[in-house]
Order: C-alpha cells, then sequence, then structure tokens
C-alpha cells in the first residue's frame, strides 16, 4: 500500500468556515475517486510551535493509483481550494510495512530458535 500524507499550515485569516468548506469538499473525494482505499483528515489538536494545522492520511494500492488520483478533476478541484488556503503545504507519498506482521516474523524466529515450532 502506498501511504499519501499531507500537511497543511493555513495562511492568517482563513476562517473557519472556509475549513469546514474544504473538509465537506475532501470528504466527498472517496465518493466520487474509485482509487481511494481509505481516507482520513482532521485539524491539529496540539496546537504546538512545530504542528501544521490541518492533515491528510490516504492510502492507495500502488503508485499508479495515486497518480489517477492525483489527475482526478474532482481532485484537482479540491487542491486548488487547499492552494489558496495554504502558507504551506507538505507531502509525502511512501510505501507502507506492515509492522504488526514483522513483529509476528520476529516472534515466530524467536519461537523457532527456541525449538518451539
Amino acid at each position: 500500500m502506498i501511504n499519501h500524507i499531507v500537511l497543511i499550515k493555513f495562511k492568517p485569516g482563513v476562517s473557519d468556515s472556509d475549513i469546514e468548506a474544504l473538509e465537506k469538499s475532501l470528504d466527498d473525494l472517496p465518493n466520487r475517486i474509485v482509487e481511494i482505499h481509505t481516507y482520513e483528515f482532521g485539524r491539529d489538536l496540539l496546537h504546538t510551535a512545530r504542528s501544521y494545522d490541518f492533515a491528510l492520511v490516504a492510502l492507495f494500492a500502488n503508485l499508479e493509483a495515486v497518480q489517477r488520483y492525483q489527475e482526478n478533476p474532482a481532485h484537482l478541484k479540491v487542491w486548488q481550494k487547499i492552494i489558496r488556503l495554504s502558507e504551506n503545504i507538505f507531502t509525502v507519498d511512501f510505501e507502507g510495512t506492515d509492522a504488526g506482521k514483522i513483529k509476528q516474523d520476529e516472534e515466530g524466529a524467536m519461537l523457532s530458535r527456541l525449538g518451539r515450532i
């Protein structure tokens, strides 16, 4: 799975109603774009000096699915809204690991060394 993460720092003066409108637009994207496997977003809760204001995390089957998502007209419309509201945007796309499976593999290897498997 490909993890797509977006961090947004809003421009000074962006209103709560602007953010609510963005949230509504984002909430509709999984209904319009079949490539989205899972999709979560929300506002920062801690408001520390290094915090960004908003984050989005989406999962896609592969890089081709991410590219189709990025080119989809529904996504492009929301992306323009994000650009208009944002002072700074960071994104990262990476292939995730299954940490639970890693732990199971390590436990299995340990039990095997102990002669229990």
